[in-house]
């Protein structure tokens, strides 16, 4: 866009001489014309006034429209042009996430999947430029969803899982291999995990050390975040009586999940309700910010030419009009 700037705009005081010439336009007026006393109107009441007496302020308004272009070019009328250019780079992202049974446990509300994946919804809400892809894990492992920058899509998806979708059991070591088989090939300059988990790694033939090995080898971030609270939590079971709650005790392998933040560069977070929960994915979110190189060039140019021609063209419609058509005699 071409906006019009002024460099000197203190220039612009000067337009106080308009009202000033104007005001000893008027005085001058009315003390310079000649006066006579006659006894009667009658004979010149015939007398149809001329034209140009409608038209004889015009070279003073001419004037005045003068002084304010010349007084706009000494006050540097300038445009300025101006390109942005931004370079966005995403970062791909794999979240990793426990559905077994244990997941239903309600020491987060209403539980701690519906938890997790409320707080993922809004996770990947703030992050517009990046592909997210989605793991989940049981006893087994899945893609639920490859990286996409389709959020709504893997929104859609996230809002589909429970915990009956896979054989019962805690795979930690699949959920983290998987979600890096997923990344291995991505071309991106940060490539994340974020797996989540309320236990520890019971099934799978893949255990969670050596799945962190692999992800260091591809250059993958992890970070990794134990859910439930500290001590025992109640957990659903079916009974023939219907849905039961028993306590159990919260046992998460946070050793591991720490080794495994730890040695890829990640962090590890221990998650005991849903503020502490959504305060984790903010850290991460601020932890993992795009990149974005912005390049802005701007270009001034001087506007000064518009406003001089058009002070000269009314200074000669002024002089042209006074010395022809409105011309007067002393």
């Amino acid at each position: 866009m071409n906006d019009i700037t002024f460099q000197r705009p203190w220039f612009f005081i000067l337009l106080i001489i308009i009202p000033l010439y104007i005001a000893w336009y008027v005085w001058k007026r009315k003390t310079l014309n000649a006066t006579i006393q006659i006894s009667t109107l009658q004979p010149f009441s015939g007398i149809r006034q001329s034209w140009r007496s409608h038209f004889r302020h015009v070279p003073m308004a001419l004037r005045m429209a003068a002084i304010a272009a010349v007084i706009c070019v000494l006050a540097r009328p300038q445009s300025m042009y101006s390109v942005r250019d931004e370079k966005m780079e995403g970062i791909d992202i794999v979240m990793s996430l426990d559905i077994s049974g244990s997941m239903l446990a309600i020491d987060f509300k209403p539980n701690r999947l519906e938890a997790a994946k409320s707080v993922a919804a809004k996770f990947i809400a703030n992050r517009p430029n990046d592909n997210i892809g989605l793991v989940i894990f049981a006893g087994e492992s899945f893609t639920q969803c490859p990286l996409t920058t389709d959020h709504a899509a893997l929104t859609n998806l996230l809002t589909d899982i429970n915990t009956e979708m896979l054989v019962g059991g805690t795979a930690v070591g699949e959920g983290l291999a998987t979600a890096v088989n997923r990344l291995k090939e991505s071309k991106a300059k940060s490539k994340v995990i974020i797996l989540l988990t309320d236990g520890m790694n019971n099934r799978g033939s893949i255990a969670p050390l050596k799945a962190s090995q692999i992800a260091q080898t591809f250059g993958i971030r992890v970070y990794t975040i134990g859910v439930g609270t500290h001590g025992v939590a109640k957990v659903p079971v079916q009974t023939v009586y219907g849905t039961q709650y028993i306590e159990e005790e919260v046992e998460i392998d946070e050793p591991t999940l720490t080794k495994i933040a730890n040695d890829t560069g990640g962090k590890y977070f221990r998650a005991t309700d849903n503020k502490s929960l959504t305060a984790i994915y903010e850290e991460i979110d601020q932890m993992e910010k795009t990149i974005l190189d912005v390049k802005e060039y701007s270009k001034r140019t001087e506007e000064y030419l518009p406003f001089a021609i058009a002070a000269m063209v009314l200074l000669l419609m002024e002089i042209a009009l006074r010395n022809t058509i409105l011309r007067t005699l002393p």
